[in-house]
């Protein structure tokens, strides 16, 4: 049956371009919102309100002019700050006063008047300047904020094209391993159903050359039969015909001796059957005697193998433990009890090298100077004398041994 799948190079470039063209997106976008302008601080309004009461109050004098200084200088504030976007909050200002019929002011109170609104012109006047620098200060704040964040938007986008270029080439090469991995386990897999139809195709050969020649064989024996049957009807009649032109005693004697014939072949036949079958009795109990003769020698060499080898573990561990304490003895001969140990007791772990040197003593006591004296005991006795056989001197490298201070 064809295969209709798509050839592996083509489904590696559909994959690699789907990808790339995710990768691209992404860093696109990226680029978008690292580039894009921050969203500019909303700018802070200062509203400065002056109350009535904070003025001098003045007398209202009859000018040229329909307003008064209050109302002058209350104007001339309101047009130096900047609108406010929300509405500001209202003031309750007295009503001015209704102009009465006075007599003419005098210069004095004219130039006191003037001073004041002077004064109030000039404090407004210093504090808008005061609000503009402000105001300046922080739009320069503000834009340095704006070119620092446009920057590291810059550098993320950098970082993240360099990101995504990187796993764009760690992924590229994992679909690759991938890949030739499925083209390996799909060869191996055609192989071996390529090898297992040539076994079938070969199994059905073998069978259909073997019913074949079973059937040839039973062809020629229907054949022979039939030609025997042939030719004993061919002589049956022939017989026949012989018999009835002869004498019927012949015919009678004739038939005799064929009953005479067959009962021979057939008891011969018997006798052949019996001989042979008596033949493959023996041949099958002198291959079972032969059988069980060799099972019981096999039997008998494991038993003696392992008698053997167990009388051998139990001879080394005999020279093992005369050994360990003779070690024991050469140590306690080394041992220089301390003073004032007499009824203490400690017991040392010791672990020795083939050749009989000091691998490692453990001594454990509460005593310290029984421990420290038992250890310089175990390390002055070295060299000890090693068993010569494997089996001993390996189980004589370790040893623990209990010592008890008499003094």
């Amino acid at each position: 049956m064809k295969d209709f799948k798509k050839p592996p190079f083509k489904q590696k470039a559909v994959a690699i371009g789907f990808t790339l063209g995710v990768h691209v997106v992404a860093v696109v976008g990226l680029l978008y919102l690292g580039m894009s302008k921050p969203p500019e601080p909303p700018k802070k309004i200062t509203t400065v309100l002056v109350k009535p009461e904070d003025l001098k109050p003045v007398t209202r004098e009859v000018t040229e002019f329909d307003e008064t200084a209050h109302e002058n200088v209350t104007e001339q504030i309101t047009q130096t700050v900047e609108p406010s976007v929300e509405p500001a909050p209202e003031v309750p200002t007295s009503a001015p006063p209704k102009p009465t019929e006075t007599p003419k002011a005098d210069p004095q109170i004219a130039a006191q008047q003037a001073l004041a609104a002077a004064k109030a012109q000039q404090l407004a006047e210093q504090k808008a300047a005061d609000n503009a620098k402000r105001a300046q200060e922080k739009a320069k704040a503000a834009e340095a904020a704006k070119l620092k964040a446009q920057q590291d938007a810059k550098v993320d986008a950098a970082k993240a094209k360099a990101d995504a270029t990187a796993k764009a080439n760690a992924d590229a090469a994992k679909r690759k391993a991938d890949t030739d991995a499925k083209a390996k386990a799909e060869k191996i897999r055609a192989d071996a159903l390529r090898k297992a139809e040539a076994d079938k195709v070969k199994a059905a050969a073998m069978a259909k050359a073997n019913a074949d020649a079973k059937a040839k064989a039973n062809a020629d024996a229907a054949k022979r039969k039939a030609d025997a049957d042939a030719k004993a009807k061919a002589n049956a009649e022939a017989a026949k015909r012989k018999a009835d032109a002869d004498a019927k005693a012949k015919a009678n004697a004739d038939a005799a001796k064929r009953k005479a014939d067959a009962d021979a072949k057939a008891k011969a036949n018997a006798e052949a059957a019996k001989r042979k079958a008596d033949a493959d009795a023996k041949a099958k109990a002198d291959a079972e005697a032969r059988e069980r003769a060799a099972e019981e020698a096999k039997a008998s060499s494991a038993k003696k193998a392992a008698e053997e080898a167990a009388q051998k573990k139990a001879e080394a561990k005999k020279i093992a433990s005369t050994a360990k304490k003779d070690f024991e003895n050469k140590i306690r001969r080394a041992w220089d009890t301390p003073s004032d140990s007499a009824g203490k007791s400690a017991t040392a772990r010791v672990t020795l090298s083939e050749s009989g040197s000091v691998r490692s003593v453990i001594v454990n006591s509460s005593d310290p100077d029984m421990k420290a004296s038992i250890e310089a005991a175990v390390r002055a006795a070295a060299p000890y004398p090693m068993p010569s056989d494997p089996d001993a001197r390996r189980e004589a490298q370790s040893f623990t041994s209990t010592f008890r201070s008499s003094n």
